[in-house]
C-alpha cells in the first residue's frame, strides 16, 4: 500500500515511515521541508496521488490556544478534503488519552475539534489515542519550572515509548479503519512528580522537583485519572525503569 504520513519527519512520524517501509509498503514521509504543508494545503494533492491511507502526526508549532485550534481544525480540514478528492480509503489520526475529560486546557479541547471533524468526515477512519511520552520528560519539566524549582501535580500519569506508540500507529495504517478509537498507554501508572524526578535525574538534570496535587498541568488542573487510560487500553511492555537506564 502506498501510505503518506503526514509529519513523517517527527518524533513518531519517523519511526512509523520506518515500521511501515521494513513491512513491504511505499510509505512516504511528507512535512514542509518536502514541500507538503498540510495547514496551508501546499503539495497536499500530489502527496496523496494515488495513496490508500493518511497518517497525520503532525503537532501544532504554537499551544496558544486560538492558535492550536485553529492549526488542527485547518490542517486537519485540508487533509480530509485532499483525501475524498484522491479517493484515500483511511484516515488514521494520533490523538491523546483524556482530551475530552479537560476541556479547560486549549490544546486538548483542539484534538476533540479535531477527532470531531475526523468521524464526522465521511473517510474512514482510525484514532489511536496515547498518553504521554517518555521523552516528554524536559518539555513538562520546563513548562513547570519557576525559579528553578519543577512544580508539578502528584495525580497520575501512564507513559510510553515514542517507539511503542509508532508501532500502533504503523499497525492502525496497514489495517482495517476501525472507525473509531483505540487507547494505549504505558505498563504503569506513576504520580506525576515521580515520573519527572525519574526522568530528570537519568538526564543529570539536578532541578528540585515538588509534589503539589493543587499545581496544574500546562495550566490545567487534573483529577487523579485524568490522563491514565481507560480500562480495555492496549498497554505497551517498555518500563518507564528500563527506558531510563537505555539513556
Amino acid at each position: 500500500m502506498k501510505i503518506v504520513v503526514i509529519g513523517g519527519t517527527g518524533l513518531v512520524g519517523a519511526q512509523v515511515v520506518d515500521l511501515l517501509r521494513g513491512r513491504g509498503h511505499e510509505a512516504v514521509a511528507a512535512s514542509p521541508r518536502s514541500g507538503v504543508n498540510a495547514y496551508t494545503g501546499e503539495g497536499l494533492r500530489r502527496a496523496l496521488a494515488g495513496a490508500d491511507v493518511v497518517v497525520d502526526v503532525t503537532n501544532s508549532p504554537s499551544f496558544a490556544d486560538d492558535d492550536v485550534l485553529d492549526f488542527f481544525t485547518t490542517s486537519t480540514g485540508h487533509l480530509l478534503s485532499a483525501e475524498k478528492q484522491s479517493g484515500v480509503g483511511h484516515h488514521v489520526a494520533l490523538s491523546i488519552v483524556g482530551a475530552q475529560r479537560l476541556p479547560d486546557s486549549g490544546y486538548l479541547r483542539a484534538k476533540v475539534a479535531q477527532e470531531d471533524l475526523i468521524s464526522g468526515s465521511g473517510v474512514p477512519f482510525s484514532i489511536v489515542k496515547a498518553t504521554q511520552f517518555f521523552e516528554f520528560v524536559a518539555a513538562i519539566a520546563d513548562s513547570a519550572t519557576v525559579d528553578g524549582v519543577v512544580r508539578l501535580p502528584r495525580q497520575l500519569i501512564q507513559p510510553m515509548a515514542s517507539r511503542d506508540v509508532a508501532a500502533v500507529v504503523a499497525r492502525a495504517a496497514a489495517g482495517a479503519p476501525l472507525d473509531g478509537v483505540i487507547e494505549i498507554g504505558g505498563p504503569e501508572a506513576l504520580p506525576m512528580d515521580e515520573f519527572i524526578r525519574t526522568g530528570l535525574a537519568a538526564l543529570g538534570d539536578p532541578r528540585e522537583v515538588v509534589g503539589d496535587p493543587d499545581a496544574t498541568y500546562f495550566g490545567t488542573r487534573l483529577a487523579q485519572r485524568s490522563l491514565v487510560p481507560d480500562d480495555g487500553a492496549e498497554l505497551a511492555t517498555d518500563t518507564y525503569a528500563a527506558w531510563t537506564a537505555s539513556r
